[in-house]
């Protein structure tokens, strides 16, 4: 089978980035040459591009534009899973500390990124994540992004056995390129012309990689931590006796959109079927190779799996997957999802060891007056070697395998730092997301993890004086519709139009089945509290015995007012 089918759009020109591909299969681009240069503080537009395929953006502080624009690095790992040990902890806050912002983010896939490094830094710092055994060889680019998998240890023994799939998944979908050895490890500039080089193509992703990035989710029903209908593949688990016997499949979810084009849009991933665990790797080879050859490689904004799916159908990709792979999927088996959201605290897992789920506010891990997050985790991370760091789609990090005996000191050592592990915040920014935006991100609109803790009080604070105090509702915010922090999975999602400016969709559910829509297509920050207020009113006045808000909107609101345009 050929690497890139014939579609509908051959016709129509490639994009620049498809050229950069085919020009440079290897990915290599001119990184190492540019890295060991002492008087080049940024690399070049095109191999900003490379970059992303190693797992890095070439940014800058927008806050500091007007004194001059000062290049800064964010660099993503990749860690299957989100599982990392005590000493790659360690590792990771030594890394921020030397040539980072001193701040580590956890992302909503289950990752960590450095922030503000400079170019100067970036070799030393990628050299010090090999040491650790990580790498963040496809954490960006046209490639699999890091693979998620739910972090709860409890309840059953299948939770490890989905662990191990998501790393083997991970370890499948790798490209081959020897750039990435070359360029961080060894320091050395690839030969460009080189037979070898000029006309490497990738055993699985070909000459020209994907359309457009790649992301695999794995949940353990009831929990939908890792929101997996929002993936373009989605492994849901089936579990008989505390054993895997195999995944229901879920194809073709994304959140990307643009703003003004009716042809973007997000989309709940569609239900293949089931197969055996067995047959693991093979079908996510199927689906990925369906996103290869099919893919709109003319238009980046069209490019992601979910318009294949949406514009061929079901049918046509569930035939391509079962060819693919050499499987028959059989009937989706009956599951439910109850929740998205983390369960904060203590709790025991089934082998008798403990784990403790704690809140990171947007998920940066900083010290602060009275609340020092970076350095109480170093210090159990030192104090207590054995103990596992679990970053969740939610953006807080897990400790877990805690013995019984060591659980109140644990408790004791974070609270020597201002972290509690009980009542850790309230109720509205515990079930709350956000992107970084700005100023790092060069695509964000307006403000996003620095703006959403403020309106989180504030929403609280009306919520209590409307008669909602307590109630949990799903709040995400992105400074772009690209759609990071999966604001279009919330029952109130903020997506950054301009400086100060939100488009606000209402109606998402617990349990990330469902979608929500634009209720108003622009909305100032200033405004925010007074155009929720009546609807607030409403909802509590309104609900029935349990429901949520959510909920409330697609019961009564979403017939009242007609679909509008994104």
């Amino acid at each position: 089978m050929s690497a890139i089918a014939s579609s509908p759009s051959e016709a129509k020109p490639l994009t620049k980035n498809e050229q950069l591909k085919i020009a440079i299969p290897t990915l290599a681009g001119n990184i190492a040459a540019t890295l060991s240069d002492p008087a080049a503080d940024s690399f070049s537009g095109d191999d900003e591009q490379f970059l992303k395929f190693h797992g890095i953006y070439q940014q800058d502080d927008r806050d500091k534009r007007k004194q001059g624009k000062v290049h800064i690095m964010m660099i993503r790992g990749r860690i299957p899973g989100g599982v990392l040990s005590a000493q790659q902890w360690i590792a990771f806050d030594d890394l921020a500390a030397k040539y980072g912002n001193d701040t580590l983010r956890i992302t909503t896939r289950q990752s960590i990124q450095w922030h503000g490094v400079a170019k100067s830094g970036l070799g030393a710092l990628m050299k010090g994540i090999h040491q650790a055994m990580l790498d963040t060889l496809a954490a960006c680019g046209d490639v699999n992004r890091n693979v998620m998998a739910a972090p709860t240890p409890a309840g059953t023994h299948a939770r490890q056995q989905v662990y191990e799939d998501s790393k083997r998944v991970s370890e499948a979908l790798l490209p081959q390129t020897k750039a990435y050895h070359s360029i961080w490890l060894d320091g050395v500039q690839l030969n460009l012309d080189a037979p070898e080089n000029k006309d490497f193509v990738d055993p699985l992703y070909g000459r020209q990689y994907l359309p457009r990035k790649f992301k695999i989710a794995f949940v353990i029903p009831p929990t939908n931590d890792m929101d997996v209908f929002a993936n373009c593949l989605g492994f849901v688990a089936v579990v008989e006796n505390d054993q895997v016997i195999g995944y229901n499949l879920l194809v073709g979810g994304g959140m990307g959109r643009s703003h003004g084009n009716a042809a973007t849009y997000p989309r709940l991933a569609s239900e293949l079927g089931f197969f055996p665990r067995e047959k693991l790797v093979e079908v996510a080879k199927a689906v990925l190779t369906v996103h290869r050859d099919f893919g709109d490689r003319t238009d980046r904004k069209h490019a992601r799996l979910k318009y294949v799916v949406q514009e061929r159908g079901v049918d046509f990709v569930r035939a391509e997957v079962e060819q693919r792979a050499g499987v028959t999927l059989g009937p989706v088996r009956r599951y439910t999802l109850t929740t998205t959201n983390d369960t904060y605290g203590w709790h025991q897992a089934v082998d008798g060891s403990w784990y403790v789920t704690l809140f990171v506010s947007m998920g940066r891990v900083k010290d602060v007056e009275g609340h020092q997050l970076k350095t109480a985790l170093r210090r159990v991370a030192e104090r207590f070697p054995g103990i596992e760091f679990r970053l969740s789609a939610n953006q807080n990090v897990l400790l877990a395998n805690v013995p019984e005996a060591e659980r109140a000191s644990v408790t004791a050592l974070l609270a020597e730092h201002g972290v509690k592990t009980e009542a850790q915040a309230g109720i509205l920014h515990s079930a709350a997301i956000a992107c970084p935006a700005l100023p790092t991100c060069g695509l964000s609109l307006a403000e996003s993890e620095r703006y959403l803790p403020t309106l989180l009080t504030q929403l609280e604070a009306l919520c209590a004086e409307v008669g909602l105090s307590g109630q949990e509702i799903v709040i995400r915010m992105t400074g772009c519709p690209n759609g990071c922090a999966r604001p279009y999975m919330a029952e109130i999602g903020f997506v950054g139009k301009a400086p100060g400016r939100y488009q606000v969709w209402l109606g998402g559910n617990e349990n990330g089945t469902r979608l929500n829509r634009v209720w108003k297509d622009m909305m100032k920050d200033a405004d925010i509290l007074n155009e929720l207020r009546p609807l607030l009113v409403r909802y509590a006045a309104e609900r029935t015995q349990g429901e949520r808000f959510g909920d409330w909107v697609a019961r009564s609101l979403w017939t009242e007012q007609p679909v509008l345009a994104a």
